[in-house]
């Protein structure tokens, strides 16, 4: 049997990485969270974090009060161990969540069951969640009936898959065309894989992308138009308009 001999360079390599905290070894093992993609006929990226390597956290405002309201400003806020992020949940005029909005295990806007016009409303909408190193995608009644309690939530709509079944009221490749951003979850809850259209898409192909070709079995729209996307291993930052929530992923 052979001894391996460890080249100086290759030492020196492994003494540095012994020296970083147990949060940044994890990180630089880690795979990049984002890809381009290209299935149902279009392009995507599409960003995986396996929660348990990675938190998956919601951002609102900062200190101050005032909302990040854009992807380049948390970024900044929360330097090099930002692996990702994305515009998270339908908002106000105010950068305000129009629904359920739960930041370190506080609610800090209630669940929202109103009608009303507008993608939101089409029901069923649904919340994403995490608590610990599962996350979820449930409809609002259903989540509403499991009462989780996260560490974050956020409620958006329309739902885009529900236990593997396209949103009902979505048809296959309607005239709606938009750049979209959306969540879904898999693995048990270990994995959840967030994915952005590179140009406008129907909901039906963006619905289909999740449950066919990212196989998850719920996936819930996160919104339209404004779609953002920090992804600094493909060198993207993402200015447009003013966002509310936020969403990314930390080291643990």
């Amino acid at each position: 049997m052979r001894s391996m001999v460890l080249r100086p360079a290759g030492a020196a390599l492994l003494a540095g990485l012994a020296l970083l905290p147990a949060a940044a070894r994890a990180a630089a093992s880690d795979p990049e969270p984002c890809r381009p993609v290209a299935a149902q006929g279009e392009s995507f990226t599409v960003c995986t974090v396996d929660l348990r390597r990675r938190r998956v956290k919601l951002f609102w405002r900062r200190a101050d009060g005032q909302a990040y309201a854009s992807l380049p400003a948390l970024a900044e806020a929360q330097g090099a161990g930002l692996a990702f992020a994305m515009n998270g949940g339908m908002y106000d005029k105010d950068q305000a969540p129009v629904g359920l909005y739960v930041e370190d295990g506080r609610e800090l806007h209630p669940v929202s069951t109103a009608d009303g016009p507008g993608n939101f409303h089409l029901k069923p909408n649904g919340v994403f969640y995490v608590k610990g190193e599962r996350a979820g995608v449930l409809d609002t009644p259903r989540y509403l009936k499991a009462h989780p309690r996260p560490d974050f939530a956020t409620q958006s709509g329309p739902m885009l898959v529900i236990d593997g079944q396209i949103h009902p009221k979505i048809s296959a490749d309607g005239p709606s065309q938009k750049i979209r951003n959306g969540v879904g979850v898999r693995d048990g809850g270990h994995v959840a894989v967030f994915a952005i259209s590179e140009r406008p898409v129907s909901f039906g192909a963006f619905a289909r992308l999740f449950r066919d070709d990212l196989g998850c079995r719920n996936a819930l729209f996160l919104d339209g138009s404004v779609s953002s996307l920090y992804a600094p291993n493909l060198g993207r930052s993402d200015l447009g308009r003013s966002l509310g929530p936020l969403i990314g992923a930390v080291a643990r």
